[in-house]
């Protein structure tokens, strides 16, 4: 349930009334907002039942959330979340590009497709260093090193850095090195994996997974919220379904029912979704009129000589027509790039 208290009520008050539902063994988490503070209580909702909680000081009200997902739902925050990644804001009305190449290569490769997203108007830089592959013979990633070079790619151009984790004990390194920790699609009920990168402040990109339903994927994003992190962001990639003709089915009436459902962004990836450059750019569109909050587009300078996935990345020009193109979709919605 979520517990709104009186603007006036005191530590005191707050105190009182966390050890009360704590006793009762209840997990609690505040919301300091300007005007009002929100207490969400996570539990067994039958051991409340009976409790006078609307009695106890500074309570204003005591309101049951029905779905399973508490700290995620629109029950819990009406208003959107705005995650804030060194500096850019997810969320609200400004649309977020995050792009770049599908594998970390070469270091040089790595900073030039930096800078040729950032010049078009990226504001965040994509890359895998650690890459789950289908096949145990496919390029893996480079790793430890991958992220040093995504590192360096930040360091030159000002981009934060998006990248993949796959192993909870590469956390440390993620933590340093990466601005935003995105949790693929295979990984997306990697539960012990959900709950180690919740237990810290660090943004998560959380994919949906291949055959998981919106219920799914947003219980996923609770197992994040309850250990304490806020800052999480959903992506619709793409489902499996019987069509052939495109490696995934994109998804886009997730993209309204995700934003009736939760706060938490949401972001499109078209470029995993489609599996073919040429369909890129027309489900992007797509995606920004739907309502997404941000977009993920694989770019990389040559993709003929790509590592991973070269046949659904965008060349730095048409990244460039893209990106003019987008900025056109945003305003007919009333948002901006």
């Amino acid at each position: 349930m979520v517990i709104v208290l009186k603007p006036e009520a005191t530590e005191q008050n707050i105190d009182h009334l966390i050890d009360r539902l704590r006793s009762l063994g209840m997990v609690t988490q505040i919301t300091k907002g300007k005007e009002r503070t929100i207490v969400a209580v996570l539990g067994d909702d039958r051991v409340l039942q009976g409790q006078p909680l609307s009695v106890f000081p500074g309570v204003e009200s005591v309101t049951p959330i029905l779905a399973p997902w508490k700290l995620v739902s629109r029950e819990f925050q009406k208003h959107d979340s705005v995650i804030d990644v060194a500096g850019v804001k997810v969320g609200g009305s400004r649309i977020v590009i995050m792009a770049g190449p599908c594998a970390v290569e070469k270091l040089e490769i790595t900073v030039g497709i930096a800078q040729d997203v950032a010049k078009a108007g990226a504001t965040i830089l994509r890359g895998g260093a650690y890459k789950p592959r289908t096949s145990p013979y496919s390029f893996q990633g480079l790793g430890q090193e991958g992220l040093e070079f995504l590192a360096e790619a930040r360091r030159q151009t000002g981009l934060p850095v998006v990248s993949e984790i796959l192993d909870a004990r590469d956390l440390g390194h993620f933590l340093e090195k990466a601005d935003v920790i995105q949790v693929g699609a295979r990984n997306m009920q990697n539960f012990e994996l959900l709950k180690e990168v919740g237990a810290y402040d660090k943004p998560v990109l959380l994919k949906r997974g291949l055959s998981a339903t919106i219920k799914e994927l947003l219980l996923s994003a609770e197992y994040i919220m309850s250990r304490g992190n806020r800052n999480v962001m959903l992506c619709e990639r793409g489902i499996r379904t019987f069509e052939t003709q495109y490696r995934n089915t994109l998804d886009l009436s997730a993209v309204p029912t995700l934003k009736e459902m939760t706060h938490l962004p949401v972001i499109v990836d078209p470029s995993h979704a489609t599996g073919n450059w040429k369909l890129v750019a027309p489900m992007a569109k797509a995606a920004i009129a739907a309502g997404a909050d941000g977009l993920l587009i694989e770019v990389h300078s040559n993709p003929e000589c790509a590592l991973c996935d070269g046949e659904e990345s965008l060349k730095p020009s048409r990244f460039t027509e893209l990106m003019n193109d987008l900025q056109k979709v945003a305003q007919a919605v009333g948002r901006e790039l």
